[in-house]
C-alpha cells in the first residue's frame, strides 16, 4: 500500500505540475500575444475617443497640435495625427511651400493662381539640414519649379515636381511615391481603356515660382521624422483619392506588417472644430509583445529540463510527506477497528492532515469513553435486572402475606368457625386491604418517578411552614410512643416542589418515629450552608449498621432479612424519597450520629 499511494500521489503531482508548465507556456506564447493585441486595441480606441474630445475643446495651432500628438505617444506608445477630408496632415503649414503659378492663356482655371504644397509627401525633412544635392539649391524661395498632377474632386493633386519642364529626365525631381504607384495600379486595372482613366482623372502640367518656403525647426522637426507613419498616411490618402476606400462611417482597425513587425492602424472618422470631415489616424506597434513572446519561448526551452527535474523531486518529496501521515492514520484506524485505542497519532501540523489526526485522536478517546460507558451501562442493566428480580420477589412476598391472611379469614367465615370472632376477621381483612392499597399506591408512585417522563414543577415556599404542618399531622404517632420532638427551624424561603418535599419529610419523620425506642427524642433542624438550606431529622436510640447505610434506599429494604411487617410501612418510602430528591438535583443522605441516625437533604435558598 505504501508504494501504491506514494506512486499515485507522485504521478498526480508531477502530471499536474507539468500540465501547468505546458499550459503557461502555451498561454504566454500563443494566447498572450492575442490578448495583448485585443487589450491594446481596446485601450487605444478609448484613448482616441478622449483625444477627439480634447481636440474639439483644445486650442488650435501648430505648437498645440505637436504637443498633443507627443503627449498621446508618451501615454499610449501610439503615434497619432489628424487628417483633413483629402487625407492631408492638418496643421502641417510649418513644412510646406507656396507657389505662384505662371499665367497660362490655355488654362484659365490655374492661371496665375497661388497654391499650397505640403512637402512631407515629397521629401524628408532631414534633407534640408544636409548637403543633399537633390534638394539644394533649387528648392528655395524665388526658384522656378514645374509641377505635374491630376484633377481629383475638382482639386489639383501634385504628383511630381522639378526644376523645369525637363524634370522628368532629371534625377533630382521629387514625387509622391504612393500617388505615383497608385496611378500605375489604377491604369493597369483599366486594361487598355486608358482614355477612360484620363477622362476621369485628367492630368495637368503647370509651372510657377516658389514664393514662400517653411521648414520646421526645433522640436517640431520630430513630427515629420516618422517615415513609417507618413508612408501609411500617404497610402491611405492615395486609396481615398482614387476611391478604393470610401469614407468610413465607424472606426476601422487594420493589421499591417513591416520588416517582420506587426502594427495596428486606427482610422477614426471625426468632424473638426469647423464641422468639416476629418480623420484621426493612429498607428501602434506590437513589437514589444512579439519580442517578449520570442524571448519567453527561448526561456522555456532552457528551463524546461530544470523544471521537469524540480517537479520530479518536489513531487516525490511531497507525495512521501503526504503519504506518511496517511499511512499512520490508516494503521491507527485499523487498531481502532480492533477496539485498541492505545495508540495516538502525533499531531505536528495545523493543516488538514493535522486536523484529521486530531479528529481521529478525539474520535478514539470518545469511542473509548463511550465503550467504557456502555460497559458501565451494561453492568447497570445487569444490576437493574437483579433489582427488578428482587422487586418482583419483594412484591410477591409483600402481597403474598396479606392475600394469605385474607384467604384464611374468608375460609373461616365461610365455614362458620368461631362465629363470635366474625368482627375480628373483618377488621383483619380490612387492615390487610389497607396495607395492599398503600403498597400499590407507593409502587405506582415510584414507577412514575422512575419513568423519566415526570417533570417536577418548582416553586418557592417556606420550609418552616411545611415542617410545622407535618409535625401536626404526625403528633398522634409521636405521643403514642412518648417521644420528644425538638424542632429548630428558621423561616427561610426555599425553591422546590412543596408537595413532594412534604412527602419526603413525612417519610423521614415517619421512619424516625418507627425506629425510635419509646421515650427517646427526635430533632428537626434547618441550617444555611453557602446559599443552600440543610434540613435534617435525627432520631436517638438506634443505629443502622454501616454496611446497610446505602441499602436502606432500595425498595422493600427494612434492615431485617426476614422482612418482618411488624414495624409497618411498605418498604418503598425511602426509595420514593430518593427519587424525589434526585429529581430536585440536590444532595441527600443518611449517617449514624453519636446517639442515633440522621437523615438530611438540601434545598436551594430563594435569592
Amino acid at each position: 500500500m505504501n508504494k501504491s499511494i506514494v506512486l499515485k500521489l507522485f504521478m498526480l503531482t508531477a502530471g499536474l505540475s507539468l500540465f501547468l508548465i505546458v499550459a503557461i507556456f502555451a498561454l504566454q506564447t500563443v494566447f498572450f500575444e492575442r490578448f495583448y493585441a485585443y487589450q491594446k486595441v481596446k485601450d487605444v480606441r478609448a484613448a482616441l475617443t478622449a483625444y477627439e474630445q480634447e481636440l474639439l475643446q483644445g486650442e488650435d495651432g501648430l505648437a498645440q497640435t505637436a504637443k498633443r500628438e507627443q503627449d498621446f505617444y508618451e501615454q499610449h506608445n501610439t503615434w497619432i495625427t489628424t487628417l483633413d477630408e483629402q487625407g492631408n496632415l492638418k496643421d502641417a503649414d510649418d513644412f510646406s511651400m507656396e507657389i505662384k503659378l505662371e499665367h497660362d492663356e490655355d488654362d484659365f482655371a490655374y492661371s496665375a493662381r497661388m497654391i499650397h504644397v505640403p512637402l512631407y509627401s515629397y521629401i524628408n525633412v532631414e534633407d534640408f539640414y544636409t548637403n543633399n544635392p537633390f534638394v539644394k539649391p533649387w528648392i528655395e524661395e524665388g526658384e522656378h519649379i514645374a509641377l505635374e498632377g491630376l484633377i481629383m474632386n475638382d482639386q489639383l493633386i501634385i504628383q511630381r515636381m522639378g526644376r523645369g519642364p525637363s524634370y522628368l529626365r532629371d534625377e533630382s525631381h521629387l514625387e509622391n511615391p504612393q500617388l505615383v504607384n497608385k496611378e500605375y495600379e489604377v491604369v493597369n486595372r483599366y486594361q487598355g481603356a486608358t482614355e477612360d482613366y484620363f477622362k476621369k482623372y485628367p492630368s495637368i502640367q503647370v509651372s510657377g515660382r516658389i514664393t514662400k518656403l517653411r521648414i520646421p525647426e526645433g522640436a517640431a522637426v520630430s513630427r515629420y521624422t516618422n517615415r513609417l507613419l507618413l508612408q501609411r498616411v500617404q497610402t491611405f490618402q492615395a486609396d481615398l483619392l482614387y476611391g478604393d476606400i470610401s469614407r468610413p462611417q465607424t472606426g476601422q482597425v487594420i493589421d499591417y506588417e513591416e520588416n517582420h513587425v506587426n502594427y495596428k492602424l486606427f482610422i477614426e472618422p471625426i468632424q473638426d472644430a469647423d464641422g468639416k470631415p476629418a480623420y484621426l489616424f493612429a498607428m501602434t506597434s506590437l513589437q514589444p509583445v512579439t519580442e517578449a513572446t520570442d524571448m519567453m519561448t527561448d526561456y522555456y526551452i532552457y528551463i524546461m529540463g530544470a523544471a521537469v527535474l524540480l517537479v520530479v523531486l518536489v513531487s516525490f518529496y511531497y507525495s512521501r510527506k503526504i503519504a506518511r501521515p496517511l499511512l499512520r492514520i490508516n494503521r491507527t484506524a485499523q487498531q481502532m477497528a480492533a477496539l485498541d485505542f492505545s495508540e495516538k497519532i502525533p499531531v505536528g501540523t495545523k493543516d488538514e492532515i493535522g486536523q484529521l489526526s486530531r479528529s481521529i485522536n478525539e474520535l478514539s478517546e470518545r469511542l473509548h469513553d463511550h465503550i467504557d460507558r456502555l460497559e458501565q451501562d451494561i453492568e447497570k442493566e445487569k444490576q437493574l435486572e437483579h433489582t427488578r428480580k428482587e422487586f418482583i420477589a419483594g412484591v410477591s412476598h409483600e402481597l403474598k402475606t396479606p392475600l394469605s391472611v385474607i384467604q384464611s379469614c374468608i375460609s373461616v367465615l365461610k365455614d362458620g368457625i368461631a362465629s363470635h370472632k366474625r368482627e375480628h376477621y373483618f377488621v383483619a381483612m380490612e387492615d390487610e386491604v389497607h396495607r395492599m392499597n398503600l403498597l400499590i399506591g407507593d409502587m405506582l408512585e415510584l414507577a412514575k418517578y422512575e419513568s423519566g417522563t415526570y417533570k417536577m414543577k418548582m416553586e418557592s415556599f417556606y420550609i418552616d411552614t411545611v415542617i410545622e404542618r407535618i409535625c401536626t399531622k404526625l403528633a398522634a404517632d409521636i405521643e403514642g410512643k412518648n417521644l420528644e420532638l425538638h424542632a429548630s427551624v428558621q423561616p427561610v424561603e426555599v425553591v422546590g416542589n412543596e408537595l413532594r418535599i412534604e412527602q419526603v419529610l413525612i417519610n423521614f419523620l415517619t421512619n424516625a418515629i418507627r425506629y425510635s425506642p419509646e421515650r427517646e427524642s427526635i430533632f428537626i433542624t434547618t441550617m444555611e450552608e453557602q446559599g443552600s438550606i440543610k434540613i435534617s431529622i435525627e432520631n436517638k436510640g438506634a443505629h443502622i449498621p454501616d454496611e446497610q447505610l446505602e441499602k436502606i434506599w432500595d425498595r422493600f429494604y427494612r434492615g431485617e432479612p426476614s422482612r418482618q411487617r411488624s414495624t409497618g410501612g411498605t418498604g418503598l418510602g425511602l426509595a420514593i424519597s430518593k427519587k424525589i430528591l434526585e429529581m430536585h438535583g440536590m444532595p441527600y443522605g443518611v449517617t449514624n450520629t453519636s446517639g442515633g441516625v440522621m437523615f438530611y437533604f438540601y434545598l436551594n435558598k430563594k435569592t
